[in-house]
């Protein structure tokens, strides 16, 4: 058996736990890696529908993406891992330059160290006795180990320190700045946080290292008010510094940015003064690995900065129509077990004759609505669609697409599949 856990992803059999995959595959008794070296075809190698698969070339082009901006921009990147959950991503993006991997909850970072992710930034308040006595193990047994986590109140830090005591290592714990009333998490007010900086230097069980926040979460956010709000974080920064809150550790963290404001995040952390140690800028942008065809392909900010790059959609969801009760009506195999649907409906892009192999666009074709394993076309003919099409949505919110498939095979241009990607959620 393979040392590499993610190297040990291929000996896994091909089973009815992973939709979509080619029922024969599973009946010959085929490992994930056996599969992966047919090179099967996704139209004629025997996956059944609904089947979501990622583009290998979009893919590649995101992964570098970030990973050159945050690096023109003097930026870590620790891409949130909640996005995709997938331990074959996570190392490549490691490979493209990550510093670590964000996660958002004790049960993914207990998966990323599964994986052997060594730097995990918790980008939320853990306040669970037994998940702080777990990352306070790891600590111990793993001195390469790097663990940073919000936290927001005296009360959490009273109920971390009290989970910890007698545990032989510190804790890492940056203060999140809530970015206004109405918004998630973090101290509301710069008192608040000072309040909450006192309240960690007061423990032998946690240190100060930074100062975090999530800018999407403004109300109301425009380049503005987010610009405002992370030069509040950034102002706090420094003077946490000059107070000497501070004091012992090898490098602050000052860390901002989802997938919609990253380059808010460049411009302001760029203004940064010089502070009395190293600053580890870091970004956490996620839905990046896949962008997608609705949601984030509106509100990525290469849209604002194009000359820096840009995003694809890797996504592609193919299901066929089973039913043509009419002219003006047709149905998927494929609903809300199979789509993401919380951030809009998806869109009907392409459909492709079984038969003959030939795509259109999927021109005059609307999905109305989703039930639990249907989607309701509307469609502006009789021709527009036939019973046994496949039809390609497009979806957003890769969050929500990633989580409902648990192997997803990566596809060329001419529909090899070369790799299948493992999330764990």
């Amino acid at each position: 058996m393979p040392s590499d856990p993610v190297q040990a992803l291929a000996q896994e059999p091909v089973d009815h736990r992973f939709k979509g995959l080619p029922p024969d595959a599973g009946q010959a008794g085929l490992t994930v890696g056996e599969l992966t070296a047919q090179r099967r075809s996704l139209y004629t190698g025997g996956f059944t529908t609904p089947v979501l698969t990622l583009d290998a070339d979009a893919l590649s082009h995101n992964l570098a993406a970030l990973g050159t901006y945050a690096e023109r921009h003097g930026l870590a990147f620790a891409p949130h891992g909640k996005t995709c959950m997938a331990p074959q991503l996570f190392r490549r993006q490691l490979d493209h330059g990550a510093w670590g991997i964000t996660a958002a909850v004790p049960h993914q970072a207990r998966v990323y160290r599964a994986f052997g992710i060594q730097r995990i930034f918790l980008a939320n308040e853990l306040v669970d006795a037994a998940a702080l006595r777990w990352v306070a193990a790891e600590l111990a047994a793993d001195p390469a180990f790097r663990f940073v986590c919000y936290v927001d109140s005296v009360r959490g830090v009273q109920l971390m320190d009290r989970a910890l005591q007698g545990q032989p290592q510190r804790i890492d714990v940056v203060v999140e700045l809530g970015a206004g009333e109405g918004a998630r998490t973090g101290a509301r007010t710069d008192e608040d946080c000072r309040a909450v900086a006192d309240a960690v230097a007061g423990t032998d069980t946690l240190r100060l290292v930074g100062i975090a926040g999530y800018e999407a979460e403004v109300p109301g956010a425009d380049p503005d008010s987010v610009h405002a709000y992370l030069r509040r974080l950034t102002a706090l920064a420094a003077e946490f510094d000059k107070a000497g809150r501070f004091e012992g550790v090898g490098e602050i963290v000052v860390s901002a940015g989802g997938s919609a404001w990253f380059d808010a995040v460049a411009d302001v952390f760029a203004e940064l003064p010089e502070l009395s140690r190293p600053v580890l800028k870091l970004l956490r942008s996620g839905a990046y690995v896949s962008h997608d065809h609705g949601w984030y392909t509106r509100l990525t900010p290469f849209n604002r900065v194009p000359e820096e790059g840009g995003l694809r959609p890797a996504f592609r969801l193919w299901a066929q129509v089973v039913s043509r009760p009419s002219p003006t009506q047709a149905y998927l195999n494929a609903g809300k077990r199979d789509i993401a649907y919380d951030l809009g409906l998806p869109e009907a892009e392409l459909v492709r004759d079984p038969l003959t192999g030939a795509e259109r666009p999927a021109t005059g074709i609307r999905v109305l609505k989703l039930s639990d394993q249907h989607a309701w076309l509307e469609t502006d003919s009789a021709e527009d669609v036939q019973v046994g099409d496949w039809v390609a949505l497009g979806m957003s919110h890769p969050c929500t697409i990633f989580e409902k498939w648990p192997l997803i095979p990566v596809v060329e241009a001419d529909g090899t599949v070369t790799e299948y990607v493992r999330t764990f959620f």
